[in-house]
């Protein structure tokens, strides 16, 4: 197959030539290197975390829940998860520094009901 990338104009279909395509598709990724380069195998084991149990628990996740399930110091995942939180990306802390939305799940209600197949429910961030 292939390597084709069309845009449509009007009633027209257009080829886009691959040197343009491909530039952008590089210049995202040296992007994205770029701004995930602060992530250690640790902040990448919490993020996952946090995703996978907040559906599961469905309400939010304090950081000594985090560290005990995982097996990390207390002060380690509170420098991980204020990275993580700084860097705007993968999560959000209430006041009490609990961890309420992780990229792409909230326990906090937001119009995007979900419903896993398991039966766990909660919203999209």
């Amino acid at each position: 197959m292939k390597q084709k990338l069309m845009i449509g104009f009007w009633r027209c279909m257009l080829n886009v030539p691959s040197f343009l395509w491909k530039k952008q598709i590089f210049k995202a990724k040296k992007k994205f290197e770029t701004e995930l380069a602060f992530m250690s195998e640790e902040h990448r084991l919490v993020h996952h975390f946090v995703v996978k149990e907040l559906p599961y628990v469905s309400k939010p996740l304090s950081p000594d829940f985090v560290a005990n399930k995982l097996g990390l110091a207390i002060d380690r995942v509170n420098i991980i998860l204020d990275d993580l939180e700084q860097h705007m990306t993968f999560i959000f802390r209430n006041s009490l520094k609990e961890v309420v939305w992780a990229y792409p799940v909230t326990v906090e209600k937001t119009p995007h009901h979900l419903t896993f197949d398991t039966g766990e429910q909660l919203y999209a961030a």
